[in-house]
């Protein structure tokens, strides 16, 4: 039986006097897969933000495991995952410094592990060359790294597939589904179709809820 991790109930945003989205509710489960839609401006990546805590210009409740998140707040940190869709990496340091800042705030970690991750996105090669000289794609493999060294139950993606080719789609598609299937939850916003069946679909903008 999947058991609830994350929450919304109710939630009302604006921006700008435009109401984003009101009276929205979104239960997260582990194993779940959830694709935020909607055209440019719906508000998927506001929605993304107030989920991962970093927008509190909302209104509406968000719980984590039946607790209100502002009460739970650094244990709902400590298990979430948040990738904006900007690469959120620091252009002076190489690939490998880059993940291990990343890491080493959050856990102990077997150096080979980051040497690997990063060849799973296929920057072997690359690790020790400024993130300042790769291409766009690139720096975005680099934050998608983390994904292989990651052990939260929950993630918050945020147009994961930009600026990333075909054959790197695939495999990302394919980390996802094995996160679900481990009993992860995950939630993204992209303009790509997922190949994935057990995917739900949240539609913003016009009439809000669930897309069969």
């Amino acid at each position: 039986m999947s058991t609830t991790l994350l929450e919304a109930r109710q939630l009302y945003c604006e921006r700008d006097d435009r109401v984003l989205f009101s009276g929205l509710d979104l239960s997260v489960g582990s194993g779940d897969i959830v694709r935020i839609a909607g055209p440019n401006g719906a508000g998927k990546t506001t929605l993304l933000r107030v989920l991962a805590g970093l927008n509190l210009s909302f209104e509406g409740g968000l719980s984590w495991y039946g607790y209100p998140l502002h009460q739970q707040r650094d244990w709902y940190q400590a298990n979430m995952l948040f990738l904006g869709h900007r690469a959120g990496i620091t252009a002076s340091l190489t690939p490998l410094e880059n993940l291990r800042c990343w890491v080493d705030m959050r856990r102990p970690h077997r150096e080979e592990l980051l040497w690997e991750a990063l060849a799973d996105v296929g920057l072997e090669g690359y690790e020790d060359i400024p993130s300042a000289h790769l291409s766009a794609g690139q720096q975005r493999r680099v934050a998608l790294a983390r994904l292989y060294l990651s052990t939260e139950p929950v993630w918050l993606l945020d147009e994961a597939f930009t600026a990333i080719d075909q054959g790197a789609v695939k495999v990302l598609e394919s980390l996802i589904s094995s996160r679900a299937a481990q009993g992860g939850a995950v939630v993204l916003s992209t303009h790509h179709r997922l190949q994935l069946d057990e995917c739900r679909v949240l539609e913003l903008g016009g009439s809000l809820g669930f897309a069969t």
